[in-house]
């Protein structure tokens, strides 16, 4: 019998977060690094939709020395949270943002002259020096000041009394491919870069351009730091690392059955009536989790969920708050033959419920996407319960 006791009274639908696994997750990717080399634990995007605050809590007692996040507002949400370790976001924010970034004390990823000037005016006016991470860019063209730009653009900031480089970064487009040309022409660009910089005599702080993939298949450029991602939440960004590293995922989707009928034969299901049920003693049921909580509507009638143990198919088109099931009831001929669902009852999306699992990598590759995506989309809207 599933469980009927957790879950929020307001809404019977929620993410379970597992924090031992996250535990568990962090300290065994710690284990793949040398003792010398930091671990800056990744929680963006609301810890990759697993809750940024408990998630960097849990990490830091098992490895974690620094956090890396997307935004200023994310950043100071973990200071307001007790949060003192290093935290870096990862692209550079808005000019408007430098007065927060140093009341903050946050470290911006850096490329642009403009940007570094304004924060050390910030940070020199409040009697501050505030650190910053050089990003390169050796290929990915997303951000980043141009690997052969390095010195230049250092030069061009180095000056100022108000800033200082504690890090230096790169990020590779590839390194969940094993063998691959162009991880290994970023690896080498980033390389000259650094040293470029070293020979001008130029701080380079921290060096750091491993991100899960590189950290679990990649010893070679663990550099100073590792900056570690989606393996924290037991997630596995390839096929290839999962032979490496045991990781267990952390996240689990669960609603509660609010409807069960027993309709007539050929009674129509959801928006357009894409489904009409087939045969007698069919059950549906009804759970309180829509597109609008990440379960995407191109899953509708693609998907399994798990009831009591068992494997029962979704049905008719999911909607924005809620979607339907069937139960085949005593029927030896049905999908999969079950026992009656009562109101109530515990339904799982995403997790494992028995013997059972339907994995976010299940549902990446229903949705023709990363498990990456899967697990941020649930974490917009369900209420989270740590377990």
């Amino acid at each position: 019998m599933a469980q009927r006791a957790i879950g929020p009274e307001d809404r019977w639908a929620w993410v379970e977060i597992d924090l031992d696994a996250i535990r568990r997750n962090t300290a065994a990717l710690r284990r793949m690094m040398a003792r010398n080399v930091q671990m800056m634990c990744v929680v963006k995007a609301d810890a990759y939709g697993h809750g940024a605050v408990q998630c960097a809590k849990a990490m830091r007692r098992s490895g974690g020395d620094q956090f890396a996040v997307a935004t200023v507002t994310e950043g100071v949400e973990l200071r307001k949270a007790g949060i003192a370790e290093p935290i870096l976001i990862l692209s550079q924010p808005p000019i408007e943002t430098v007065q927060r970034i140093v009341d903050y004390d946050l470290m911006p990823a850096l490329y642009e002259q403009d940007f570094a000037l304004a924060l050390g005016e910030c940070a020199a006016a409040a009697g501050k020096v505030a650190r910053y991470h050089l990003a390169i860019d050796t290929g990915m063209t997303r951000i980043g000041v141009n690997w052969r730009d390095v010195v230049e653009m250092r030069r061009s900031i180095h000056f100022h009394r108000g800033i200082e480089c504690a890090g230096t970064f790169t990020h590779f487009a590839t390194a969940d491919m094993p063998r691959d040309w162009d991880f290994q022409m970023q690896a080498r660009r980033f390389g000259e870069a650094v040293q470029a910089l070293e020979d001008a005599g130029l701080r380079t702080g921290l060096v750091h351009c491993a991100n899960t993939p590189a950290t679990i298949m990649h010893p070679e450029v663990h550099e100073d730091m590792c900056r570690v991602g989606i393996g924290l939440y037991g997630l596995h960004p390839s096929y290839e690392t999962r032979r490496e590293v045991h990781l267990e995922p952390a996240m689990s989707v669960r609603g509660r059955v609010t409807r069960v009928e027993l309709p007539e034969v050929g009674t129509g299901v959801s928006y357009g009536m894409t489904y009409r049920v087939p045969k007698p003693n069919i059950q549906i049921c009804t759970v309180p989790i829509g597109y609008a909580d990440g379960l995407s509507r191109t899953l509708s009638g693609q998907m399994d969920v798990l009831v009591r143990g068992e494997r029962c198919r979704q049905v008719g088109r999911i909607c924005m708050d809620q979607f339907m099931f069937e139960v085949s009831v005593n029927n030896v001929r049905a999908y999969r033959p079950t026992t009656a669902v009562e109101y109530g009852d515990v339904v799982t999306v995403l997790g494992h419920d028995g013997d059972e699992f339907i994995s976010a990598d299940d549902m990446a590759t229903k949705r023709d996407t990363i498990n990456y995506e899967v697990v941020c989309d649930f974490g917009l809207r369900l209420e989270k319960v740590y377990v």
